[in-house]
């Protein structure tokens, strides 16, 4: 989908952690992410339920797990 977002947040119902990436996502001013919530999802409990928060970049596949914080989300999403 070419509109697509770039990015997504893989996350869980109830989950503090995921709240602090929501917020750092927020001060770091990224426009435009999925939220995936894994709890429903046996594949993605399987390969993200440990790891959770993690922002996966759809385009490359790369994926930036917990903890992160602003400068390390903008190295991240940066071009280059």
């Amino acid at each position: 989908m070419p509109n697509a977002p770039r990015l997504i947040l893989f996350q869980r119902d109830d989950c503090h952690l995921c709240d602090l990436a929501l917020e750092v996502l927020a001060a770091a001013r990224v426009p435009d992410f999925d939220s995936v919530f894994i709890d429903d999802d046996a594949a993605l409990e399987a390969r993200y339920g440990a790891r959770v928060p993690v922002l996966h970049d759809a385009r490359g596949g790369a994926e930036l797990d917990w903890p992160f914080d602003v400068e390390r989300l903008r190295l991240f999403i940066s071009p280059g």
